[in-house]
């Protein structure tokens, strides 16, 4: 299990940076997220579609997809908001030790 989180830092060079535990800290706060969406959308997506087989529920099952389709549209924002915050962090922890090293 280690050896997959390392592959998938090194696939993601860009944010491979030591930060200490922060770094940790957002990874699994942002997997979180990134999980329970996966979940909620498998949920959505399941319950539209036993919902789409009688003909009485399936304006309910159309609106499940669509709610299922914007949660996919959700994923790739979790991720890049995840990459802008750990950028911000390493940006200021790049200038606070920038200014260290200068005085």
């Amino acid at each position: 299990m280690y050896e997959k989180k390392k592959m998938k830092q090194e696939s993601i060079p860009q944010i491979d940076f030591n930060i200490g535990n922060h770094e940790v800290i957002i990874q699994h706060r942002y997997e979180i997220f990134y999980t329970l969406n996966d979940i909620l959308i498998a949920i959505f997506f399941i319950i539209g579609s036993i919902l789409f087989f009688w003909e009485v529920t399936e304006t309910i099952g159309t609106w499940l997809f669509l709610i299922g389709s914007i949660g996919l549209l959700l994923r790739p924002f979790i991720r890049i908001k995840r990459n802008t915050y750990l950028r911000r962090l390493y940006a200021s922890k790049f200038k606070s030790l920038k200014k260290n090293n200068n005085a």
